[in-house]
């Protein structure tokens, strides 16, 4: 069975740019184009409207998105549960996670089960981690490395890798501005301090309830995507930041910034691999999640 139009389909669908779509598909932008079409004269109906600097799903193409990674998604069940019985997998993964994690836990995790599933491809996404469980639930990736949330989603299944502290990190060189006793609260201190935080996600919803209960709005420098990009910018000299631990070890520019002594001291929180339930029905997603 060729599959590849509903994987051809599920890509721009996902992108919107067919461009970006054919090659993540590694085609051409025609021979994408082709496949839609084909596909919409089979189904007789349009599943995008599209002109030359514009494409967008249609409503049945928005039906059709759930019909496609439902069907992919049985159609891998059914042929991995068939390959489990000749005890060879094959396939792809993709894994969704932040630079830190890219190099500070996939070699763990991977490296015994690529000499076991030497049949099995790993295409690795890196980018916000707040985006990562949105990525996982909506079908685009097939598991993350991600923090765990406050309340994890009914259809999301998680298990911990390891725990990080967040934490308070300066410039080395003393401003003018810089919390004088940071380990005292104090909401006069913090009040003039600019701050480099995340635009979302667990470390930017702590770091908010810590100056709520401090009664202070703190002032907001620069919000940034992902944790990597605060620690240049704070190395840099342009304020204050938030970052999990782990990601200020790892950081080629930990010996830039310094760690404040803040109290009270913000929470730590479980760093770890989540998939979407209904994901475990696959045998190759579920003999990488025995990894952990």
């Amino acid at each position: 069975m060729d599959m590849r139009p509903l994987k051809h389909f599920l890509a721009l669908a996902d992108m919107l740019h067919f461009g970006r779509a054919s090659d993540a598909c590694h085609i051409s932008p025609s021979t994408l184009s082709r496949s839609i079409r084909q596909l919409e004269e089979n189904l007789g109906a349009p599943l995008f409207e599209r002109d030359n600097r514009h494409v967008a799903l249609t409503r049945q193409g928005q039906m059709f998105q759930h019909y496609a990674r439902d069907a992919l998604e049985q159609w891998e069940a059914i042929r991995h549960s068939l390959m489990s019985e000749a005890r060879e997998l094959a396939g792809e993964i993709s894994i969704y996670c932040s630079v830190t994690a890219s190099y500070s836990f996939l070699y763990a995790l991977l490296s015994e089960f690529r000499l076991r599933h030497p049949r099995i491809e790993l295409k690795l996404h890196t980018g916000d981690p707040a985006e990562s469980v949105g990525r996982v639930l909506a079908g685009e990736e097939d598991m993350a490395i991600t923090p765990r949330p406050r309340t994890l989603p009914d259809g999301l299944a998680f298990k911990p890798m390891t725990t990080s502290p967040l934490v308070f990190i300066a410039p080395r060189e003393e401003t003018s501005w810089m919390p004088s006793t940071p380990q005292t609260p104090s909401a006069a201190q913090w009040a003039g301090v600019p701050m480099i935080l995340s635009e979302s996600g667990l470390a930017r919803e702590h770091c908010d309830t810590w100056f709520k209960a401090l009664g202070v709005t703190p002032q907001i420098y620069a919000q940034v995507a992902g944790n990597e990009a605060i620690v240049s910018m704070v190395g840099l000299g342009f304020g204050v930041g938030v970052v999990p631990k782990i990601v200020l070890d790892n950081s080629p520019l930990h010996d830039r910034v310094t760690i404040l002594p803040v109290k009270p001291e913000l929470p730590h929180y479980d760093v770890g691999l989540c998939v979407a339930k209904r994901r475990l029905k696959s045998p190759l997603i579920r003999a990488l999640w025995a990894e952990v």
